[in-house]
């Protein structure tokens, strides 16, 4: 069965690296909570931090009541990761493999 969609909560359209892809409307608190426990996680440096790993890192710093148990967080880490390559605040690590993402210098 499909999440109601609560009209009362603001949603952002999220942007997408992938070439067609179109982004996905989500609630701004769980974005903004989401995106801020990821810029938290995700190092500078040039090893960055394997994409696998990132559900289980934001995890401590994401709010209890915008994160119940119900809500699927690593979907949310694949979205706003998604989001935040788009807008340039992080990269891939260039011939890691398995994926692994850092935070932009200067950004």
């Amino acid at each position: 069965m499909p999440a109601k969609i609560r009209a009362d909560v603001q949603r952002i359209r999220t942007l997408n690296v992938t070439p067609g892809s179109s982004g996905i409307r989500i609630e701004v608190p769980k974005y903004e909570a989401m995106k801020k426990a990821l810029l938290k996680v995700i190092p500078r440096n040039a090893d960055g931090v394997a994409f696998r790993d990132l559900h289980r890192l934001v995890k401590p710093h994401l709010p209890g009541e915008v994160y119940t148990p119900k809500v699927s967080v690593p979907w949310y880490v694949t979205v706003v990761k998604l989001d935040l390559e788009a807008r340039g605040l992080i990269g891939r690590v260039p011939g890691a493999n398995p994926q692994r993402v850092r935070r932009m210098t200067g950004k």
